[in-house]
């Protein structure tokens, strides 16, 4: 296990900082079970969709994870099998990626919002032969999968058990209660874990990560996180997503930290999320921005958030305002975060170093970081380049912990990605004189006008800092004088109308806030934004719309 290091300033981080990983490390036999060596101790508070609280101890997670591994080993699920999990943020989720960690089998943590036919799909792209999957989700399984010949292990959390599905409880009981690690286990560069990109156009890709993968998660836990054993910590995210091991999973129990798990369901309620803060002690919070623009529109006084004493975000760009308004708030900073499904944590503001809102921070140590120009070479500060890895080794993760091994079956695609040495992160960035990045957007979302190439985040930062504005989406349309025209996509906040009048004001208000020439030109007021199901908007689809209007 490591042990957190105080460090003076970044570049005593950069220069000292190492993570020592055991041998073939396996999360469940090397983490998990060394925890639970005090079975008592505290590992997950849990509050369910009523509100009810119970609490879960290292020693449960062992004896649950064991069984569950026994009694899937039984049923004929082995090493290098793909297991599908579709639950809530309940904590048969944990138990069952442990459980599958222990033999081998690759769980692919899937969202609850996909449909019969996103299932079928994924069932046969990925050769998946398992299924664990909440009640309430089991009907679009069955639609699924009449077409789906491969699935032959169905498991039923919750509800009236379904034909041709084993109950949860009754699985779990069936299996013995110890599960010493074999000879041979899993660890080390074996395949780990599967991810479904949220792609914005096409399939999403599988992106395959190793053991390893887990162990480098400490650093986003111990340093960007900032946490102590002890310490109640809250990642807002869904478990069907890669935030959710980010956040609520391996590094903050490698760090010492209680896992602090909301299981609401339906829509997010900003007043709600500060009652949990407040009414668990909560210490340390992550969430994506948009979470914080909703929680500083309501009255924080009315909150005793004395024990909140670290925050973070990532996921989109960051506003000014928001981040002056939850300081003014609370007292305290956010400190800004990047990485990928691809990735760990590979840039970051951490609380050594001064945060500058909407500066993602600066390399993560173990990232190897160069930003390239269109030329394949090294682009100055100050000047936009892509974010690219360093790659040390020919195979797997290429020497970079943390890095996935590759998008499964799909070599093609990997080697576009992993070409010249590099990973290519498709990100785009520039740097400050202090070394700080500044995020743009993504390499095809980029927008050139009149000479000028626009990042469509600033543009939209921009605009959510009106009152009037909820979402934005920035994108270029073609201009026979400009080559392209930026064009704002906005979803208006309730009592407000998408007048001529108010298109006006919008577009000055952008001239105040960022450099002239970034304004949008054309504002389209719409109902709500396209969205991939992990909520990213669909800027391709907003373009391709647009090719028809605009020609």
């Amino acid at each position: 296990m490591e042990t957190k290091k105080k460090f003076e300033s970044y570049e005593d981080f950069v220069e000292n900082y190492e993570l020592n990983i055991p041998e073939n490390y396996n999360f469940s036999f090397d983490t998990l079970d060394e925890l639970a060596r005090e079975p008592e101790r505290l590992a997950m508070i849990h509050i369910d969709p009523e509100g009810g609280r119970r609490d879960y101890t290292f020693g449960y997670f062992k004896e649950q994870s064991c069984r569950l591994a026994n009694a899937l080993k039984d049923r004929g699920v082995q090493k290098g099998d793909r297991v599908m999990l579709i639950l809530y943020r309940r904590v048969e989720f944990w138990i069952a990626m442990l459980a599958l960690h222990r033999l081998g089998a690759m769980p692919i943590p899937s969202p609850s919002l996909l449909t019969d036919k996103d299932i079928r799909e994924r069932v046969n792209y990925a050769d998946i032969t398992g299924l664990i999957c909440e009640d309430s989700i089991c009907g679009r399984v069955d639609k699924a999968r009449k077409e789906c010949p491969g699935l032959r292990t169905l498991v039923q959390v919750d509800g009236e058990l379904n034909q041709d599905w084993e109950a949860w409880d009754d699985v779990v009981q069936s299996g013995a209660a110890d599960y010493p690690r074999p000879e041979g286990a899993p660890g080390g560069e074996d395949p780990f874990l599967i991810f479904f990109s949220s792609g914005t156009t096409g399939m999403p890709k599988m992106v395959l990560h190793t053991y390893t993968y887990a162990y480098s998660h400490y650093t986003t836990a111990a340093y960007w996180h900032d946490l102590e054993p002890g310490d109640i910590h809250l990642t807002l995210s869904d478990t069907g997503w890669g935030k959710c091991v980010w956040g609520k999973f391996y590094g903050q129990w490698m760090a010492g930290a209680v896992i602090f798990v909301w299981d609401f369901r339906g829509k997010f309620v900003p007043a709600e999320l500060l009652e949990m803060l407040a009414g668990h002690n909560v210490t340390t919070f992550c969430a994506p921005p948009t979470v914080y623009r909703f929680l500083v529109r309501e009255d924080l006084t009315r909150y005793d958030l004395s024990n909140l004493r670290h925050c973070t975000t990532a996921g989109e760009l960051l506003n000014d305002s928001v981040f002056h308004a939850w300081k003014e708030a609370t007292g305290l900073s956010l400190y800004e975060g990047y990485g990928q499904t691809e990735t760990t944590l590979q840039v970051a503001t951490f609380k050594f170093m001064e945060p500058k809102p909407s500066s993602i921070g600066r390399p993560v140590p173990g990232w190897d970081i160069v930003l390239l120009g269109q030329d394949g070479a090294p682009v100055p500060k100050g000047e936009e380049g892509e974010i690219c890895i360093r790659l040390h080794t020919e195979t797997g993760n290429n020497g970079v912990m943390g890095l996935f091994a590759s998008y499964l079956d799909e070599s093609e695609k990997t080697a576009e990605v992993k070409a010249g040495g590099h990973y290519h992160t498709g990100d785009k960035v520039w740097e400050d004189e202090e070394g700080y990045f500044w995020f743009m957007g993504r390499t095809d979302d980029l927008i050139k006008s009149s000479g000028y190439r626009v990042g469509p985040f600033e543009v939209e930062s921009a605009l959510v800092s009106h009152d009037a504005v909820v979402e934005a989406a920035v994108t270029g349309v073609p201009d026979p004088v400009r080559g392209q025209a930026i064009k704002a996509t906005l979803v208006l906040a309730q009592g407000y109308a998408g007048t001529d009048e108010l298109t006006k004001e919008l577009q000055d208000h952008v001239k105040k806030i960022t450099a002239p020439y970034k304004y949008p030109r054309i504002i389209e007021y719409v109902a709500e934004l396209p969205k991939t199901i992990s909520g990213k908007i669909k800027r391709a689809e907003i373009r391709k719309a647009d090719e028809t209007k605009y020609n």
